[in-house]
């Protein structure tokens, strides 16, 4: 009984020891579908074809309000109350703050009875040359004394239109006390709050009003881009309607849900940097971007008859790419290819090095030898063993999941 006992123990090891190595043969494999290869010569083989790829560039940009107008005050007074909160989104003649209206007020009632006045001394001096014209022309009055009484008249008349003038003035300034806000848009930050002086002088405005129900967004290209996407010729008007649609990337890596129109073009080329400074607008009906901001706009273009392979085919010697080309005689060749700069991270863009046609490895190039004859699989033999062993795993059919 104890050598049965033995005999199983030696068993149950052998077979701990078989899992062992299978767990073993998967680390060495990746561990997943992506990095396994089953069998000793088979490698997953694909056709490379030449299609239209969908490619999109970005640039980092700067958003701005249609207008960002600073609000200031046109009279000196302390603030005595503030009408809406920072953020606030306002209507064009609303108002934003008000300046104690005292002493503009007493301004006011003071030149309006400085005109009351004037007007009453007009009136008593035209009722005046009046008389004096009767007595003129009876030749009771001499020419001089008649024309005293008209210059009289005439410097009344002057004496009313200044006091106007300084009533329209005092009630212009009272009205002043009201800041309203010059456009509809939301309202920047308050430097200034209730009981601070405020004059027309001050260092900083009251606030600023930025235009925002939609918002121009800035940023640059270098000279050799904009030409390839213009040398088509036509009017600039032209050029821009015929540019696509952009892409507004926000700061926290989302696409803005509302496509964007280049529609302006600098008409100047920075020098030192050799860029172009461009603009898009886009719609903002939901206030979403804010003036200040930040981003990238997202340039869509297609490349027509171009070759895309994984990453995962290339190997990286010296800032150099190859792959490894399989041959009729499936024999694979060590081949230097060009790749685009623009990739996804997932796929590179072949433009040189590689035709319609040719089969490469797309996995497990790490351990090939350029002249190494190897057994082709296609990706769907590929996931079709992994799948299969897999299930002999399962079912502890170890002595053929791994064949």
């Amino acid at each position: 009984m104890k050598m049965t006992v033995n005999k199983m123990k030696c068993i149950s090891l052998s077979r701990l020891a078989m899992i062992m190595a299978a767990v073993a043969v998967l680390s060495s494999c990746g561990g997943g579908q992506s990095g396994m290869k089953l069998g000793d010569d088979e490698f997953t083989v694909v056709t490379v074809q030449s299609a239209a790829s969908q490619q999109s560039t970005s640039y980092p940009a700067t958003i701005k309000g249609v207008q960002d107008i600073e609000v200031r005050p046109q009279v000196s007074g302390f603030i005595v109350k503030l009408c809406v909160d920072e953020g606030a989104t306002v209507k064009k003649g609303q108002a934003l703050f008000q300046i104690d209206p005292t002493q503009y007020a007493a301004a006011e009632r003071q030149a309006r009875a400085a005109v009351d006045m004037a007007r009453s001394n007009l009136n008593t001096l035209i009722l005046n040359e009046g008389q004096k014209k009767n007595l003129h022309d009876k030749n009771i009055i001499s020419d001089f004394e008649y024309q005293s009484a008209v210059d009289q008249v005439l410097s009344a008349k002057a004496s009313l239109t200044q006091a106007q003038a300084q009533l329209t003035s005092a009630v212009q300034n009272l009205g002043f006390c009201t800041v309203t806000s010059p456009s509809d848009g939301v309202v920047g930050t308050f430097p200034y709050r209730v009981g601070s002086l405020v004059s027309p002088s001050v260092a900083q405005p009251l606030t600023t009003v930025s235009e925002i129900g939609s918002v121009y967004v800035y940023f640059s290209m270098t000279e050799k881009e904009l030409l390839e996407m213009t040398k088509a010729g036509g009017t600039l008007k032209e050029q821009l309607q015929k540019m696509p649609a952009v892409d507004l990337q926000l700061a926290d890596g989302t696409i803005y849900n509302e496509k964007g129109r280049i529609d302006a073009v600098s008409g100047v080329i920075e020098q030192s940097t050799g860029s172009v400074s461009m603009r898009a607008a886009f719609p903002n009906s939901q206030n979403i971007l804010r003036s200040g901001g930040t981003g990238n706009v997202v340039f869509p273009y297609v490349m027509e008859d171009v070759i895309q392979i994984p990453q995962t085919a290339t190997q990286e010697i010296q800032d150099k790419k190859f792959v490894y080309v399989v041959g009729q005689d499936n024999k694979v060749k060590h081949t230097e290819i060009k790749v685009s700069p623009l990739d996804d991270g997932k796929q590179y863009i072949v433009t040189g090095g590689l035709k319609p046609g040719d089969r490469i490895v797309i996995e497990g190039v790490q351990i090939l030898k350029d002249g190494q004859e190897i057994k082709p699989i296609t990706p769907a033999e590929k996931t079709a063993k992994f799948e299969q062993a897999l299930k002999d795993q399962r079912e502890g059919n170890l002595a053929t999941a791994f064949n």
